[in-house]
């Protein structure tokens, strides 16, 4: 059972049907209500891979404070069918509120019925039963029904007249009755006061990947649809004409990758956006990448493997696949955000970094961080445009020049000055032309990785959050920053710190990232073989002390976290 104490000032709704019953739609208004209300926000879901049918949840946290994690911890809970009920059990403790009809969900003692289909009779059938409880949800919290009128009016901006009149008219039914159930008194939580202050955007990983890409100077993209990356495919072709993005549904990722490559040959800036079993095919492009020295980025956004594993479900398994992807030696940089605002800045970079250095840079997400929305500050965007790294090729141009100290030889694109352009798949000279000679060959090689030096010099540190003096370490990286800084924050220990890599490879010196006085580490990583472990420990050559590994295709809890934590930590007071 979960405390509800745990997580204070916050309520957590979970909304859970099947695929097409609307819980999306749900979610949606009743976010944009609570965010205009001024409160802070936190939505996430977890779903099956189903077009219609299975059992979905979406978990809603309102708060006085900002928070951006998955809890298991639930308030509300309004299951839309018996399976849907089943599905979300597990979570609900003594104290959860369960809102549903009686003569699906069942009647136990935290059950109080809510008779949907009756009341969506009477406005105009089952189609506004989703409004309705929206309405509940609203009414429950008594809160000024002209907010959630005015989203209602704004969500169905486009419909005729009379749906919204009806929608508004079936919320003001639900507000009616959620009120009745407060004044019952069967309402075990009390609702926060508003804070002062709301963060002025809200929104998901998928987007910030996306804006971040368009604050890079993305203007070409190609993917073959493939969740959980689709959102950002789908968010820069909605807006392809307004900020001159060319977008491509190419027949595969094998197709995909090599437009990529192309764009970025011909001048452009292009973005890859895929999962691991799209990614598996692109590796022979990412490898002609490394060969020609083009620059390239792929957004991979992980989930669960092998195969087509759990397509909709998320986990932190691909980390080695982009790691070493491609056949041959050859530099690259990996980047792996932790929350919105880093998804956006670092998708931003990559694509700096990647022309800079003429290499490939993968920006690695998960399906928990692609569909998971919260508030954030504005993004800086204060850093200088980007300028594009090709010059002007005069005659006696030569593409993969060796004099350059740094292995970076200048990049030109076709019809841009009087030199040729020239590129190959094959070892080369510095003009392009295939060779067998050794000597040359050494000499490319060489080449390409004296870029590994430079890459190194322009690494993301890692993050450090907490007292310098600790001696426990979680390390993580990627999306697990969240649900761990808040599980660390709720403990209260000085002697806990949290140490997060938003860049995972090249990795900077050990240095001063882990001070001498950490003395017990502690690994968290969603896969179930501890990659990023194996790599840290390679690279900095330390010992794990504990390792908190989730592989089961859902996101790291808070409450899992702290209660994780609490073990390791009372098993080192025994030792």
């Amino acid at each position: 059972m979960v405390r509800e104490d745990v997580i204070p000032n916050h309520l957590a709704i979970v909304l859970a049907g099947e695929a097409g019953s609307g819980v999306q739609s749900i979610e949606t208004i009743v976010t944009r209500a609570f965010r205009r209300d001024g409160f802070h926000v936190f939505a996430g879901k977890e779903y099956m891979s189903r077009i219609r049918g299975g059992s979905n949840s979406t978990l809603i946290r309102v708060g006085t404070e900002p928070v951006r994690a998955w809890s298991d911890h639930v308030h509300l809970c309004i299951p839309l069918d018996e399976q849907a009920f089943a599905h979300v059990k597990k979570r609900l403790s003594p104290d959860s509120l369960v809102l549903g009809e009686q003569t699906v969900v069942g009647t136990g003692k935290s059950v109080v019925d809510l008779p949907l289909t009756a009341m969506a009779s009477e406005v105009g059938g089952a189609l506004y039963a989703n409004t309705i409880a929206a309405g509940v949800i609203w009414g429950l919290f008594v809160r000024d029904p002209a907010i959630l009128e005015s989203v209602l009016q704004a969500y169905f901006a486009d419909k005729p007249g009379d749906v919204i009149e009806r929608n508004q008219r079936a919320a003001r039914m639900g507000i009616a009755h959620g009120q009745n159930l407060r004044i019952s008194g069967k309402v075990p939580f009390a609702f926060p006061e508003r804070p002062p202050k709301l963060l002025p955007l809200f929104m998901t990983g998928a987007e910030a990947v996306a804006l971040g890409a368009i604050a890079g100077g993305c203007n070409f993209v190609s993917s073959y649809p493939m969740s959980p990356s689709t959102g950002v495919l789908t968010f820069l072709a909605q807006h392809a004409r307004e900020l001159g993005i060319a977008v491509e549904q190419a027949e595969d990722e094998i197709s995909a990758a090599n437009m990529v490559l192309g764009a970025w040959y011909a001048g452009a800036r292009g973005l890859a956006t895929t999962s691991g079993g799209g990614f598996s095919l692109m590796t022979e492009a990412i490898s002609l990448a490394g060969m020609i020295e083009s620059p390239m980025v792929i957004h991979l956004a992980q989930r669960p493997g092998p195969a087509t594993g759990l397509p909709t479900r998320t986990e932190q398994g691909d980390l080695e696949l982009a790691l070493y992807a491609g056949h041959g030696e050859f530099p690259r940089a990996l980047f792996a955000p932790g929350n919105i605002e880093q998804a956006f800045d670092l998708t931003r970079r990559g694509f700096d970094l990647a022309d800079s250095f003429q290499v490939p840079v993968f920006i690695l997400t998960d399906q928990y961080l692609m569909d998971s929305g919260y508030d954030v500050e504005n993004f800086n965007l204060e850093q200088e445009l980007y300028r594009p790294a090709i010059i002007q090729a005069k005659t006696d141009y030569r593409r993969y020049c060796l004099s350059s100290p740094d292995g970076l030889s200048p990049r030109g694109i076709p019809g841009w000055g009087e030199g040729l352009v020239c590129v190959d798949s094959d070892e080369h000279d510095e003009c392009a032309h295939i060779t067998e000679d050794a000597e040359v060959r050494m000499s490319m090689v060489e080449k390409r990785r004296k870029k590994e030096k430079g890459l190194v010099s322009q690494v993301v540190p890692p993050d450090w959050y907490g007292s310098p003096e600790a001696e426990v370490v979680a390390i993580c990286w990627g999306s697990t920053l969240e649900p761990l800084l808040e599980a660390v924050l709720g403990l209260a220990l000085p002697g806990l710190a949290v140490l997060h890599f938003s860049q995972v490879f090249p990795l900077p010196p050990q240095g001063k990232f882990l001070p001498k006085k950490a003395q017990r580490l502690i690994l968290v990583e969603g896969n179930a073989s501890g990659q990023f472990g194996r790599l840290l420990k390679g690279e900095w050559e330390i010992t794990w002390h504990a390792r908190l590994l989730k592989y089961d295709g859902l996101p790291f809890s808070v409450e899992g976290l702290r209660d994780s934590l609490q073990k390791i930590l009372r098993r080192k007071e025994q030792s």
